[in-house]
């Protein structure tokens, strides 16, 4: 077995020369093996990277608009020109597939092409002679240092939901990882400074705990943007408000898809694993919950039980459909839901525990598993599983399916599946999430518009990249501006009026 490699803060792209008193072990899920050893940051050095990017972003938060755009034209082409690369480091570290890992980084540069347009984004509006020789006019400037906390399951793609925005908008960032797989965040950053970000501006600090609760108290630290479970984004926006960050805190999901009996089985099929199994099931839009309304379940089953058998689950590397999950206690908590299932009285259609796997070595894997007679008081519907694991409800109206999903306690992502167009439109007028598919299982929005969910999916009040990004990471200012000419000396006390 080789020696675990060190992975290392990358402070204003250069690596950290310091010493780590903790670190934290990462691992190759498909085989098990121990490959790298991160170093894990102090308060103290967080407080030293966030007062350096505090320094940094002086200079760069006043860079024109002009400079900005190079810059991100140049990562952008840097990014595109590496991703396989990063796509390798992100199926080493996390497991998934290598072309799901070129998605998310295909999908994160629409993040940072909507984020070239930066010029445009920025402009306020004027409005001249709004009273007499008195004009008005608005602008948006940055907020200086801001802090983004980012998951395991995404590791290149969320942090390009914000990364490139905030930077866009003249702000300096630092960047909490997952410890987990923390490579593919240190390939990017330093893509930054190769693309000529002055240095400071871009900081990655790895971790645990305490450097997010160092990130999330700090007086230097303007904003925190963190995606991750809903226990710990509550934490995130609780404890960042109150101290007085502004926080976009996205959290869990229990995502349904709504069949409906006109929908096309086929398509309605494909969908479902596809959602279901993509990634292994580690996605906050992954579709968990499959609402059947009668009397479409047993084909749908079928159907879906027949493409299950087609999937191969191995080593992300060999062109299987499906990875490992990102550790052994990750999986193994995964697999506890199986049998859970099992003693609730679910009916467990296809069973993956134990299943044949494409991989060398004792990798993390759990093979697609699929439950039918589930009901809602069941902790497989409860619970954000978070891995391979399908559950069919079955319902006998559109009205008890779409109830199913309102009385739930996420409001992320949701799907139907009909060919009524009335049907599709009620649904989407009527149900209580933020993010919603008509035929598309994983209503992920285009980076001009913004991502978020309603509910326990999101804490705060605004969501990630589109204008909303641009909002959150820039501070408005208003201005009334009038040039007097001699005439117009004098005291009035009275009240201004625009006249």
């Amino acid at each position: 077995m080789s020696t675990p490699a060190r992975i290392t803060h990358l402070i204003g792209g250069t690596p950290w020369e310091g010493t780590a008193e903790r670190s934290g072990a990462v691992f190759n899920p498909a085989t098990g093996e121990q490959t790298g050893a991160v170093d894990f940051a102090s308060a103290a050095l967080v407080d030293e990277v966030v007062t350096g990017a505090h320094a940094a972003w002086q200079e760069w938060g006043t860079a024109s608009l002009a400079k900005r755009t190079q810059v991100l034209f140049a990562f952008r082409e840097l990014l595109h020109a590496r991703k396989d690369e990063i796509a390798a480091l992100i199926t080493a570290e996390h497991g998934k597939v290598l072309s799901d890992a070129l998605g998310e980084i295909t999908r994160g540069l629409e993040v940072v092409e909507f984020a070239c347009g930066i010029p445009h984004l920025l402009k306020g509006g004027y409005s001249e002679n709004v009273s007499t020789k008195v004009d008005v006019y608005s602008i948006r400037q940055s907020l200086g240092v801001v802090a983004v906390i980012s998951p395991f399951n995404f590791p290149a793609m969320v942090p390009m939901w914000f990364v490139p925005i905030a930077i866009a908008c003249g702000n300096a960032v630092v960047i909490k990882p997952s410890e987990k797989d923390p490579s593919a965040v240190n390939a990017v950053a330093a893509l930054w400074r190769e693309a000529g970000l002055p240095e400071g501006v871009m900081n990655v600090v790895h971790g645990d705990k305490e450097a997010v609760d160092a990130l999330l108290t700090h007086p230097l630290v303007k904003s925190v943007s963190f995606v991750g479970s809903t226990p710990i984004a509550k934490y995130v926006y609780e404890t960042g408000t109150a101290n007085g960050k502004r926080v976009q805190a996205l959290g869990g999901a229990k995502n349904h898809m709504l069949v409906l009996p006109d929908a096309d089985l086929d398509l309605a099929a494909d969908a479902a694993v596809n959602a279901g199994f993509g990634s292994a099931g580690e996605r906050c839009m992954a579709i968990s919950a499959l609402v059947a309304v009668e009397p479409v379940a047993d084909e749908l089953i079928s159907k879906i039980t027949d493409r299950m058998g087609k999937l191969v689950t191995g080593d992300g590397t060999r062109g299987c459909d499906m990875g490992p999950l990102v550790t052994r206690a990750h999986c193994d908590k995964v697999t506890s839901y199986v049998q859970a299932g099992v003693d609730a009285g679910a009916t467990l259609v296809v069973d993956g525990r134990g299943g044949e796997v494409d991989a060398d070595g004792e990798g993390f894997f759990l093979s697609p598993t699929l439950f039918d007679q589930v009901t809602p008081d069941m902790s497989i519907y409860t619970d954000e599983i978070f891995g391979p694991v399908l559950s069919v409800l079955r319902v006998k109206s559109y009205d008890e399916g779409l109830a199913l999903i309102n009385s739930n306690a996420y409001g992320n992502g949701t799907a139907i599946f009909t060919n009524d167009g009335g049907a599709a439109r009620r649904f989407q007028n009527e149900v209580e999430v933020g993010m919603i598919g008509i035929n598309v299982p994983i209503p992920v929005p285009m980076a001009y518009f913004s991502f978020g969910g309603w509910k326990n999916s999101l804490f705060g009040d605004t969501h990630a990249h589109g204008m909303e990004g641009v909002h959150f990471f820039t501070r408005g200012k208003v201005v009334t501006s009038r040039w007097l000419d001699p005439s117009h000396g004098g005291l009035n006390l009275g009240f201004p009026q625009n006249v």
